[in-house]
């Protein structure tokens, strides 16, 4: 509304899952309704989260709002101020959660002077880190003579392609701290002459950060602390108009990791960070407050690792298996999945375990490499003061 557009697509998961809540549905047909108002068009496809399938509250669209059904298909889209048409937008919805075949083949072609829209809900070029829904390549959508794609599944903004525009504007709000950064739309703005031009417009109003706080270097855990609320003010000031959500990770090799691994220190020191946060969004409001969200400790004893790693002993052979073992996580077959089967067996550690993303994993396992490398040199360290 603020900029005037004629009309706003949504390519597909407008709901975060297929059992919509019934707040979810009016919050979205108030928005419509206030698009609307302002004669703003709305054309939508649903995606693998929101299918037709699903189920959701049955109420009758406003007119300007137009959702594609399962099959692909075009309608004309019009300049608001005088009603000339302007585009052709093409879609398709997701019939049900899984569309698995290339459904962009299946599009109508473009139509000959008009700006043409594709919205597509899909992983093009198998980028590995979705699921493979509806595949399809870069190249093709480039053959096919749209002028834009206008991209929906992937979560994180990319620009796939220029002339024509293939492009994924990511969602509008991170939902955890791997949907990290600014988060919003691309204002989209096409001349008489059908050259395309794309600003990135922020929406979110939360943000969610990954933030690096070493202990190199530190003696006291008081020195990490003050180093910690510096970047916590330093991400306040960048980020005044709105509530920021860190999670930090601890880096680096000090002998105040002892402390930070064995004692309350971090514990303690969460809660009352978060509780200055609350007293100040009480007295000012959120906005400017930085939330830690979690701890990340990655930081180790004090050792020279790579002479440990060149060692023939118990220890040099622990460490070479653990940094292999790091390699092979993605397989079927590794020790970090075989040393958790019997907590399958309980329903409740089960459940949580096959929640775990192989980032979680991974750190599992240098959580546990370190502290049986702590312990081996620290057994090490006693029977060497006892002469044994």
């Amino acid at each position: 509304m603020e900029q005037h557009v004629d009309f706003v697509v949504i390519s597909g998961d407008v709901y975060d899952s297929s059992n919509i809540s019934l707040r979810a549905q009016l919050r979205f047909m108030d928005s419509l309704r206030r698009l609307g108002e302002s004669g703003i068009a709305v054309y939508v496809i649903h995606g693998n989260h929101d299918p037709l399938d699903s189920v959701r509250l049955a109420v009758k669209l406003p007119d300007h709002v137009h959702v594609f059904g399962g099959e692909p298909s075009s309608i004309t889209a019009v300049r608001r101020i005088d009603g000339e048409a302007v585009a052709v937008i093409s879609g398709m919805s997701y019939p049900t959660s899984k569309v698995v075949e290339n459904i962009a083949v299946h599009y109508p072609a473009p139509t000959p002077g008009l700006y043409h829209i594709g919205l597509l809900h899909a992983n093009v070029d198998g980028d590995p880190q979705h699921e493979t829904y509806a595949p399809c390549s870069r190249n093709e959508l480039v053959s096919y003579g749209y002028h834009y794609w206008a991209l929906g599944h992937v979560h994180t903004r990319r620009l796939v392609h220029e002339e024509p525009f293939i492009v994924y504007p990511g969602n509008i709000q991170g939902r955890h701290i791997r949907e990290q950064g600014p988060k919003g739309c691309y204002v989209v703005d096409v001349d008489d002459d059908l050259n395309t031009e794309l600003l990135f417009h922020e929406l979110d109003s939360m943000r969610w950060t990954e933030v690096v706080v070493p202990v190199d270097h530190c003696t006291e855990v008081d020195e990490w602390r003050i180093a910690l609320e510096q970047q916590v003010e330093a991400i306040s000031q960048d980020n005044p108009e709105m509530l920021s959500v860190i999670r930090v990770k601890i880096t680096g090799r000090s002998l105040i990791h002892h402390q930070l691994e064995d004692g309350h220190v971090l514990d303690d020191l969460l809660m009352e960070l978060r509780r200055r946060e609350v007293a100040r969004g009480a007295a000012v409001g959120f906005q400017g407050c930085v939330w830690i969200e979690s701890f990340s400790l990655q930081s180790g004893t004090v050792v020279d690792m790579e002479k440990l790693l060149a060692e023939d002993s118990f220890t040099g052979d622990l460490l070479r298996l653990a940094r292999m073992e790091r390699a092979r996580l993605i397989e079927a077959e590794n020790v970090v999945k075989s040393s958790l089967a019997p907590l399958m067996e309980h329903g409740e550690i089960r459940d949580i375990l096959q929640e775990l993303e192989p980032d979680e994993l991974l750190e599992w396992l240098r959580r546990a490499e370190e502290m049986t490398l702590r312990l081996l040199l620290g057994e090490s360290s006693q029977k060497e003061g006892a002469g044994i």
